[in-house]
C-alpha cells in the first residue's frame, strides 16, 4: 500500500514524466496544454503551472487544488527575485468539470495539430464522428462497429470562459471520454491516468486517420466494402427474435443512462406537452393505474393515495397534480414496473433525448454486422423487449452504429404479452408468419425465465452472456430451473453454436 508522502511522489514525478512525453508527441509545445492527476489515497489534484515550459516542468513545480477548485498547496520551489510567481493552469475549471461530472482520474488537455485540424472537418457542426476503425476499441465503452462521437464547442479568447460550455456538453454527452475546441485542442479524461492516457493516444491517432482518410476522398464513416463470396449454407432458423437489455445493448445504458433519463425529465414533460393528444392519452392511463393501485398501496411519498388526492383531472394543467404525478412516476421507475403507460411516457421522454442529440442508443459492436449477414441470407430480425415499440426504434435509429432500423422487420413489446408466459411467443410467431411454426424462430435474451417461455412455446433459444448481465447461475437457481440452455458472449458466436442446414 502506498503511504501519502511516497503517493504525493509518484504523483508530482508522473506528471513531469507525462509532460515530457506529451511534449515529444506535439501535445503541449509552446508551453500549451495541461496534465492533471487525481490521487486515489486523498481525492487531491497535482495540476501544472500555467504559461511554462511542459517538458522541464520538476516535480516542485506542482499545484495542489481541491475538488471545489481551492488551492491546498502551492508549488514548492523558491521564487527568485524579480520573477513572477508560478500561476495556475487556465485549465483550471475546465478540468474540475470532468473531475466531479465523471469522477475522473485524470485529465489531460492537448493542443496537436490534428486536434485543431479535425474539427475544421466538421465546421458548422458540433460532433466529430467515425467508425469501422480498430482503435475506436481504446475507447472506454466502444468497439470497432461503433460510431465513435466526441462533441466540439466553439473556442473563446481566454481558456476559462470555456468552462461553463465544457461543462454543459459534458453533462449532454454522458458517453464521450472528451470535447473538443474549435481551432484550439481537446479536453480528454478516463477513470485513471492509463484509461485518460490510452483515451488520448487513440483520439489522436483518429483524428489523424480522419485527416488524411478526408486527404485521400475516402469517408471515414462507412464501413470497407465486403469481400464478394457466396454462403455454402444458410442458417436453420428464419426468424431471429431479439431481447435488447443485456442481448444486443449493455444494461448499464439502460439502468445507468435511460431510466435516469426519463425519471430527470419527466415533469418537465408533462408540463410542456400537458395538452397535446398522446400526453393527455397517457395521463388517463397512469390515472387509471393509479386507482387500480390505491386499493393495496395507498401510503407513502408518490403513492396513489396522494395522486388521487390531488385531483384525478388531466384536461387542465394543475401544479399539485404535475406534482404527484411526478412522484408517482419516479416511484414507479425506481420500482422498475413494467407499466403500459409508464413505458409510452419513457419512450415519448427519450425520443425528446435523442433527436436534440443527449441521448445516443449504445448497441454492442458485433451485432450490426452479424445481422446484416444474417439478412443476407434471408433471415428476419425482429425484437421484443419490455420497453415500448417507439423507445426500441428511437435507440436503434439514433445508434452509435447510425441508423439501424433497416435491420429490423417488427417491433414487439409487452402488449403482446408477458416477457415470461410461452403464449406471448407462441402469438409472436403467428405475427411473422413462420412457415413451420416458432421452430424456425431463435429467440436471444439475457433472462433465463424469458428463454424457458420462448423455448415452451417451441423457439430455439440462446442465452446472452454480456458485462454487467445477471450471472446465470443466480438466475438459474431464482428461476428454480436445471435446463441448459447454450450461450453467446458475442453474436458472432450465433453461426458457430446454432446448426446449419438440418
Amino acid at each position: 500500500v502506498r503511504r501519502m508522502d511516497d503517493d504525493d511522489k509518484f504523483i508530482r514525478e508522473l506528471v513531469c514524466e507525462l509532460c515530457r512525453q506529451f511534449f515529444v508527441a506535439g501535445w503541449v509545445t509552446g508551453t500549451g496544454g495541461s496534465i492533471s492527476i487525481r490521487s486515489k489515497l486523498n481525492g487531491n489534484i497535482y495540476m501544472t503551472p500555467s504559461g511554462v515550459q511542459k517538458e522541464r516542468i520538476q516535480p516542485a513545480d506542482l499545484f495542489i487544488v481541491g475538488m471545489e477548485g481551492q488551492v491546498i498547496k502551492p508549488p514548492l520551489n523558491e521564487i527568485l527575485p524579480g520573477c513572477p510567481p508560478p500561476k495556475l493552469s487556465d485549465c483550471a475549471p475546465l478540468f474540475l468539470h470532468a473531475f466531479r461530472q465523471r469522477n475522473a482520474g485524470a485529465v489531460l488537455h492537448s493542443h496537436a495539430i490534428c486536434c485543431n485540424l479535425v474539427t475544421s472537418l466538421f465546421e458548422g457542426e458540433s460532433e466529430f464522428k467515425i467508425s469501422h476503425q480498430e482503435m475506436i476499441k481504446g475507447i472506454d465503452g466502444h468497439g470497432y462497429f461503433d460510431q465513435l462521437v466526441i462533441p466540439i464547442i466553439e473556442n473563446t479568447a481566454w481558456e476559462h470562459e470555456l468552462a461553463d460550455s465544457l461543462g454543459e456538453t459534458i453533462a449532454k454527452y454522458p458517453l464521450s471520454c472528451a470535447v473538443l475546441v474549435r481551432r484550439h485542442g481537446m479536453y480528454v479524461w478516463g477513470k485513471t491516468w492509463e484509461q485518460a492516457k490510452r483515451h488520448g493516444e487513440c483520439l489522436h491517432y483518429l483524428f489523424e486517420v480522419a485527416i488524411q482518410m478526408k486527404k485521400l476522398g475516402m469517408d471515414f464513416n462507412s464501413p470497407p466494402a465486403p469481400l464478394s463470396r457466396k454462403r455454402s449454407r444458410s442458417a436453420s432458423f428464419r426468424h431471429l427474435l431479439l431481447d435488447i437489455e443485456g442481448t444486443t445493448s449493455p444494461i448499464e445504458f439502460v439502468k445507468d443512462v435511460l431510466f435516469p433519463y426519463a425519471a430527470r425529465h419527466a415533469r418537465s414533460f408533462l408540463s410542456s406537452t400537458w395538452g397535446s393528444p398522446a400526453t393527455q392519452a397517457v395521463l388517463r392511463e397512469l390515472l387509471a393505474q393509479a386507482q387500480a393501485d390505491a386499493a393495496s398501496d395507498s401510503s407513502g411519498p408518490g403513492g396513489p393515495a396522494q395522486l388521487l388526492e390531488a385531483r384525478a383531472d388531466p384536461v387542465a394543467l394543475d401544479e399539485s397534480l404535475l406534482t404527484a404525478l411526478d412522484l408517482y412516476i419516479q416511484r414507479c421507475i425506481a420500482l422498475d414496473r413494467k407499466l403500459g403507460p409508464l413505458k409510452t411516457l419513457q419512450g415519448l421522454v427519450w425520443r425528446r433525448g435523442y433527436e436534440s442529440g443527449e441521448l445516443r442508443g449504445q448497441v454492442f459492436g458485433d451485432v450490426p454486422g452479424v445481422l446484416r449477414a444474417l439478412r443476407s441470407q434471408g433471415v428476419h430480425c425482429s425484437l421484443y423487449s419490455s420497453g415500448s415499440k417507439q423507445a426500441q426504434r428511437l435507440l436503434f435509429a439514433h445508434s452509435t452504429h447510425g441508423d439501424l432500423t433497416p435491420l429490423f422487420d417488427s417491433y414487439f413489446d409487452t402488449r403482446v404479452g408477458p416477457k415470461t408466459e410461452a403464449s406471448s411467443y407462441a402469438d409472436i410467431a403467428l405475427c411473422l408468419g413462420s412457415v413451420r411454426g416458432p421452430e424456425e424462430v431463435l429467440f436471444v435474451t439475457d433472462a433465463v425465465a424469458e428463454a424457458a417461455a420462448a423455448r415452451a412455446a417451441g423457439m430455439q433459444t440462446l442465452l446472452s452472456i454480456r458485462p454487467g448481465n445477471t450471472p446465470l447461475a443466480a438466475q438459474m437457481q431464482a428461476f428454480g430451473s436445471t435446463a441448459e440452455f447454450p450461450t453467446i458472449s458475442s453474436f458472432e458466436d450465433i453461426e458457430a453454436i446454432m446448426s446449419l442446414d438440418k
